[in-house]
């Protein structure tokens, strides 16, 4: 409880200090980049709104992090981003690393970035987060199905960003979509990167999946990449075939070195 208690009232303390700085107007809307998409969803996905993101398994919740982080970007392009993230999921995939955060397109040097013991502190924090003016984005980051993540506290989150401005992407790993008071709900799964010339990592992929959305816009999938250059979505011309898991008694083929990767902290 005392941990807790820390956390929050450091964080409370941090949000203070950016209401005194102020943040100027927006846009309601933002847009994704591809132009089918942004119409689809009449003009982009609208700011001040709770959104949720659920990774297809929970193989997937790097992807789905970097797909919410990649909406931060695009809704707060230069305002404060505050990212709650519970500790099952540094344990599950590793802590958050500055510089893969900033290849990705967003400054760490703007980002407050919490990690919360349980999903009850996480729901706090969040909840504390989204009612400060001066953060452009909240980004929270749930472990499984918790009971108190429920149809209420959505609607507690989604009066919080009308009320205060701030957009807040719910970023769900080994939970599935239940009832709630989102203005959109999506699905990502990671997709395979086009090899960048001589060989290099290509963009970051993603399918998405729009599962809901308050406006009625029917369910569709977009195959799309992440533009870390121009910060913003380009949409995949083809959707590569989807790959099944091999057995465990069988072996991949070599492919080229993977890049090393490192652990914050």
């Amino acid at each position: 409880m005392t941990a807790r208690r820390d956390t929050l009232a450091a964080l409370k303390g941090t949000l203070a200090r950016l209401e005194r700085g102020g943040l100027p107007s927006a846009s309601p809307h933002f847009s994704l980049g591809p132009a089918g998409l942004d119409a689809a969803l009449g003009g982009g996905l609208a700011r001040a709104a709770l959104h949720e993101v659920f990774a297809e398994s929970p193989s997937h919740g790097p992807a789905a992090t970097g797909f919410a982080l990649s909406l931060g970007i695009l809704a707060a392009p230069s305002a404060p981003v505050v990212w709650i993230r519970q500790r099952m999921l540094d344990q599950e995939f590793g802590r958050p690393y500055g510089h893969g955060i900033a290849a990705l397109g967003l400054d760490p040097g703007r980002l407050v970035l919490v990690r919360a013991k349980d999903a009850e502190a996480a729901l706090k924090a969040t909840h504390d987060a989204a009612r400060c003016g001066a953060v452009g984005v909240v980004i929270a980051e749930i472990w499984g199905a918790p009971k108190i993540l429920d149809l209420t506290a959505s609607r507690r989150l989604s009066m919080a960003a009308a009320e205060s401005g701030v957009t807040v992407v719910a970023t769900r790993t080994g939970a599935e979509p239940s009832a709630s008071a989102a203005q959109s709900r999506w699905q990502v799964r990671g997709m395979a990167s086009e090899a960048a010339e001589g060989g290099l990592p290509g963009l970051p992929a993603f399918l998405v999946t729009l599962l809901r959305h308050r406006a009625g816009i029917p369910p569709r999938d977009w195959p799309m990449e992440w533009d870390r250059e121009h910060r913003r979505f380009r949409e995949r011309t083809a959707l590569p075939r989807r790959l099944d898991a091999l057995p465990g008694d069988r072996t991949v083929a070599p492919q080229a070195p993977a890049l090393p990767l490192r652990r914050a902290g």
